[in-house]
């Protein structure tokens, strides 16, 4: 394994803290590859030269591979996504009533609303300034708050349960007075040292400050913001440098294809509906189509995206033979009405690979009453027509504001997907 990897919880840990947004995310994993020796370049320069070694970094996008001495006849693949449920700053977000000034924001995702309550939120995302710059921006103090009604002035809630209107209820305080418009683009020019007409346009969200953190009486749980989707780029990522060494050979490129907008359909640039993932493919065969598409029939994928643990709480929730926990290997997922892209084909690939990593493994399907969600698994093997599997760590509290796995089960998944490269 490569020494510039890091696949312990504190890699991970360190990891989390930094990926406050989707851009921070490409940001620190680039910064992870580029100090294992991969080299960065862009879809305008492969033509010229593609690197063994290399990535590309754009916004919430991050594609990176190896290259195998011979020609490339297959790829091994391994997807994630960047973005994470949250508060998205508005263009125009001034507002405020009676004394108090507030933030629009707009939900991006499947929230869990009342998990944002009472929570100290900083801010991070990008910037584009008018000469064309983009720049990563983040405000790591208590910026805003949105405060729960006290239960004196809603003595039923506990009964009724807490309803919040999204439009109404969430809208952060951020400070006291009069709100005047253009007030948060002051703030973000005077963070940034630039004049308030220097700023274009930006995609800022909110994020609890709160670090990520090991948890319970004898440390086997992690808690933090972005578990979903960040342990997958975090494994993705570090299984590729892991996996990666001076002499590489056989016929096989690796990949990882960390896409932005999963969690509001993928149908972006950046996502994994867009073409970048495709052009990239195209780029490092350097064959013809024919040779190309025959290629993509011998490759596979895995879409890595957490799954859900058996909440002791709710046991009623989960499919009654299939319950992962945590700390007992990544969640193979599977559902007949094809939310996830697993096959018996593809499934046989991860378990082979799960034995030969030494790292056991567990398999969710969901209740036939509890229609699950779906991943960037589907979206990959309908365009490209390779065989993907899912799979990820099994966790609580998903899309939750704070969320929590066991502490454990990131690096076995970091352990297979290196092994899954390597092979």
């Amino acid at each position: 394994m490569s020494s510039f990897s890091d696949l312990s919880v504190d890699g991970l840990i360190r990891h989390l803290n930094a990926s406050v947004s989707p851009a921070h995310s490409v940001e620190y994993s680039a910064a992870r590859l580029r100090a294992a020796g991969f080299v960065e370049t862009a879809f305008g320069r492969l033509n010229e030269d593609v690197p063994a070694r290399g990535f590309i970094a754009e916004a919430g996008l991050l594609l990176a591979w190896t290259l195998p001495q011979q020609s490339t006849r297959q790829f091994r693949i391994v997807g994630a996504h960047t973005d994470s449920p949250c508060l998205k700053v508005k263009p125009l977000p001034d507002a405020g009533s009676f004394g108090w000034k507030q933030l629009g924001v707009e939900v991006y995702g499947g929230i869990l609303n009342n998990s944002w309550l009472d929570r100290d939120l900083g801010l991070a995302g990008r910037v584009v300034l008018t000469d064309g710059t983009v720049k990563n921006v983040r405000v790591d103090q208590a910026i805003a708050r949105i405060p729960q009604l006290a239960i004196h002035l809603d003595r039923e809630v506990n009964d009724r349960g807490l309803v919040l209107d999204k439009q109404v209820h969430l809208a952060p305080i951020w400070g006291l007075g009069q709100y005047r418009p253009g007030e948060f683009a002051d703030f973000l020019s005077e963070h940034m040292s630039v004049s308030t007409s220097d700023i274009a346009f930006w995609d800022i969200a909110l994020y609890d400050l709160t670090p990520a953190s090991l948890l319970g009486q004898d440390l086997s749980l992690l808690a933090s913001g972005r578990l979903d989707n960040q342990v997958s780029c975090w494994a993705a990522t570090e299984g590729l440098i892991a996996a990666s060494s001076s002499e590489l050979s056989g016929d096989t490129a690796s990949v990882i294809a960390l896409f932005d907008h999963e969690e509001v359909g993928s149908e972006s640039t950046h996502g994994a509906s867009g073409p970048r993932l495709a052009w990239l493919l195209e780029a490092l065969h350097q064959g013809t189509r024919t040779e190309f598409h025959e290629a993509l029939s011998r490759s596979h994928c895995i879409s890595a995206d957490n799954a859900h643990a058996l909440h002791p709480n709710y046991p009623d929730r989960h499919e009654p033979a299939h319950r992962p926990l945590p700390n007992l290997g990544p969640v193979l997922k599977v559902n007949a009405n094809q939310r996830y892209a697993t096959s018996p084909e593809s499934a046989a690939v991860f378990l082979q690979t799960c034995d030969l990593a030494g790292v056991p493994h567990q398999v969710f399907v969901s209740k036939n009453t509890m229609p699950c969600g779906s991943t960037i698994g589907p979206i990959t093997s309908t365009q490209l027509g390779i065989p993907t599997v899912d799979v990820g760590v099994a966790q609580l509290s998903m899309h939750s504001a704070r969320e929590l796995c066991g502490a454990n089960d990131p690096a076995l998944l970091a352990r297979v997907i290196s092994r899954y490269f390597a092979a």
